[in-house]
């Protein structure tokens, strides 16, 4: 299932993967484009124990997308759900180094990583 806003702006495909439900996001995680993720995110929450956001396409994030991350975390474990990410690019993954969200998250790998 994609659901997709215009070029430019952040995209995001939703997979049921076995138990796990993978959210691709595709373009930039910054102020005015993070609702969208929120949302879509938070209606997954209720109805999955485990949702991975494929961050391969993610071209940028700002402190905006870092907030997003920690709210959708906060909600997924209150609700008994793992938040995981994956393919984090060199940048992404220095920005969650240097404000010490790093060892928050559940990083579960590299494109060839099974998910199931």
């Amino acid at each position: 299932m994609s659901d997709q806003t215009p070029s430019g702006k952040l995209t995001l495909e939703v997979d049921h993967a076995g138990v796990a439900v993978v959210v691709r996001c595709h373009g930039r995680m910054v102020a005015g484009e993070n609702d969208h993720l929120h949302s879509k995110i938070r209606q997954l929450i209720p109805h999955n124990k485990r949702i991975v956001l494929d961050l391969t396409d993610l071209a940028m994030m700002d402190s905006t997308g870092l907030g997003t991350l920690v709210r959708l975390y906060v909600a997924a474990k209150s609700a008994g759900c793992d938040l995981e990410l994956i393919n984090l690019n060199k940048r992404i993954r220095e920005l969650l180094g240097v404000t010490k969200l790093l060892s928050v998250f559940t990083i579960i790998g590299e494109k060839n990583i099974r998910i199931i």
